[in-house]
């Protein structure tokens, strides 16, 4: 993907990159906006962008927390 699209003069992506979407929670674990936010994102208006940008922060208690992957299930 290249950065191009995000040095527009518009309100900034909290994309991270890290696109892993969390089943249980539907966000995405790296940027954590819904799979819908993500795909409506560029024709959202600034404004609507804005609002969801303020509530990121408190979406991280909505992940499950992870249990170690390959190494938690062999213990």
């Amino acid at each position: 993907m290249s950065d191009r699209i995000w040095k527009r003069d518009e309100i900034d992506s909290p994309c991270t990159k890290v696109c892993v979407i969390e089943p249980k929670s539907r966000l995405c674990t790296g940027c954590l906006r819904s799979i819908d936010e993500i795909g409506s994102w560029s024709s959202m208006t600034p404004e609507v962008r804005r609002a969801i940008m303020d509530e990121l922060p408190g979406r991280r208690g909505q992940l499950t927390q992870r249990r170690g992957g390959r190494a938690g299930r062999l213990r």
